[in-house]
């Protein structure tokens, strides 16, 4: 059932897109040192049921295969284009470059680790064509380094940009929005840059409507960078404050807010 029983008539107060002509998605897909999971992860996109993709693979100056293998795959399915920054930049130049390129109506991401489920771009833009949503997302598994599944974590199936400045509810690699009538979403140099994306992308459009149907799994590593909780936590911090200009003592309710979040999806089954 593509509609959540949940949010079935749900409307942001923007009509939904015609039906006549199917929406296109642009897939950005920032890549690494990616050589173990590339393959992998572009054929989660080529498997989709729907159709209507067109996938952007950015290279972000690897130093192992990663590149020739992108052409390589790109050179057998002409819906692939592989971008090369010649420059480590990071992840966010990495995905403004895609989205540099990006020619869809919509836009999603998925990074080179991780995976989405054959039924996820096809039930997601049903959902956002049903109920008009100009931002979505969905339920996600989490899987370790060799593909074992460790929990799911179910968001909320409404978010407001208020709510939303409690965590970053929103998985990255689930998030699917409207880029023809909300605008192309560039990324900040603040860390966390996908959060403060989605908190411009909330804002401007009212309200994000989830799905709790598990279509993507994220993959976690021990050890990475997201594990330092001091230094995420002061990243969260400077976000409240610098990006979105909050006064202290809500910053620091917010703070809260997030860290119990963080402790729930660790903790989710």
């Amino acid at each position: 059932m593509i509609l959540d029983k949940q949010l079935e008539g749900a409307s942001t107060g923007v009509s939904g897109p015609s039906m006549s002509k199917p929406r296109t998605v642009s897939v950005i897909m920032p890549a690494y040192n990616a050589q173990r999971y590339l393959t992998s992860a572009i054929a989660s996109v080529q498997t989709q049921t729907y159709p209507h993709w067109e996938l952007i693979v950015i290279d972000d100056a690897s130093r192992d295969t990663t590149l020739e293998l992108a052409r390589e795959l790109a050179a057998a399915d002409s819906r692939i284009r592989v971008l090369n920054q010649p420059v480590n930049k990071g992840v966010a130049e990495a995905r403004n470059l895609g989205l540099d390129h990006a020619t869809g109506e919509l836009i999603a991401f998925l990074d080179s680790d991780d995976l989405w489920f054959p039924e996820k771009l096809s039930r997601q833009i049903g959902f956002m064509t049903g109920s008009g949503a100009l931002v979505s997302y969905t339920a996600y598994q989490r899987m370790d380094e060799g593909g074992r599944v460790m929990g799911v974590v179910r968001p909320p199936v409404k978010l407001t940009y208020a709510k939303l400045l409690r965590s970053n509810f929103i998985g990255n690699l689930t998030g699917v929005y409207d880029a023809k009538t909300l605008g192309k979403q560039y990324l900040t140099e603040f860390k966390h840059e996908d959060y403060v994306a989605w908190l411009s992308l909330v804002k401007k459009a009212g309200v994000a409507l989830g799905m709790n149907e598990v279509l993507a799994s994220y993959r976690v590593y021990s050890g990475s960078t997201s594990s330092n909780k001091l230094k995420t936590s002061a990243w969260q911090w400077r976000i409240y404050r610098e990006s979105q200009g909050l006064g202290r003592w809500y910053s620091a309710w917010l703070m809260a807010c997030y860290a119990g979040h963080a402790m729930t999806k660790r903790l989710s089954k």
